[in-house]
């Protein structure tokens, strides 16, 4: 993912409320979120490139979420997928603090990377760029740096979900419509993360839209005080319209088929 947004704890109803971007190449191969044949209880997208995940959920409270940090200087050639990450949580029945510890020991093996570990106890935060964290009650932003960078990006989108937490408005439209928003950050207001300015404008923007490179999905994810929860997938067109919308509802041992359209 590259731009999530999230409120912890923060909602009479839902434990987690999750709204977040993924934005990658056009041409690079991957499969949209589903349940895996071979793990039913676990939804998520697949890199066929690579083989991993950027997000997916496993049961009904168990989730995990990688997002890179942008240093186009320091990448590694030999680096393991960091897409490994999120898949290496989801597919074993480790405590998020118990992952996020192993993932400590093993991080320089990666290209820069923040990963989020989430249970039914915590919420881990990890990175090759900052300390690790164990998550409190609040509302947080993360893109292609370290938690709570405040990238015009994150700002916008978590003042924007700030708003939808204390509207009566339907909370999933309403979430949709913030991942959609694709105003550009102003240039005197872009971050200097080691791309050209130009490319800094387009990547300023919740919703990037580009000839080779942009928003392939969002999601939302809310997971309820009662156990369950909804994971909800829209996936674009590289032109940015609506190709699918996918709908899964959580259980611990939830194994039924998503609605599309």
């Amino acid at each position: 993912m590259c731009l999530l947004v999230w409120a912890y704890d923060m909602h009479p109803q839902y434990r987690l409320i999750l709204a977040g971007n993924r934005d990658e190449f056009y041409a690079r191969p991957t499969a949209a979120a589903a349940r895996w044949p071979e793990h039913p209880s676990l939804v998520a997208g697949r890199d066929l490139r690579a083989g991993g995940t950027w997000m997916g959920v496993s049961g009904s409270q168990r989730f995990c979420i990688v997002t890179n940090v942008r240093a186009p200087d320091a990448q590694k050639t030999t680096a393991a997928s960091r897409g490994a990450l999120v898949a290496g949580y989801l597919l074993h029945h480790r405590s998020a603090a118990s992952y996020q510890h192993a993932v400590e020991q093993t991080r320089r093996q990666y290209n820069g990377f923040n990963l989020l570990i989430g249970d039914a106890d915590a919420i881990q935060y990890v990175s090759t760029a900052a300390a690790s964290q164990t998550l409190t009650s609040g509302l947080y932003g993360l893109s292609n740096a370290t938690l709570d960078t405040p990238w015009p990006k994150v700002t916008r989108a978590k003042r924007r979900l700030r708003t939808i937490l204390s509207a009566d408005d339907a909370l999933v439209p309403a979430l949709f419509d913030l991942l959609q928003d694709d105003t550009p950050a102003p240039d005197e207001a872009l971050p200097d993360t080691g791309v050209p300015r130009d490319w800094e404008r387009a990547l300023s923007s919740i919703f990037i839209a580009s000839p080779r490179y942009g928003t392939r999905a969002s999601t939302v994810l809310l997971l309820n005080r009662a156990g369950g929860g909804t994971l909800i997938e829209q996936t674009y067109t590289p032109d940015g319209a609506i190709a699918t919308r996918q709908h899964f509802a959580l259980h611990p041992h939830a194994t039924s088929n998503p609605t599309s359209s």
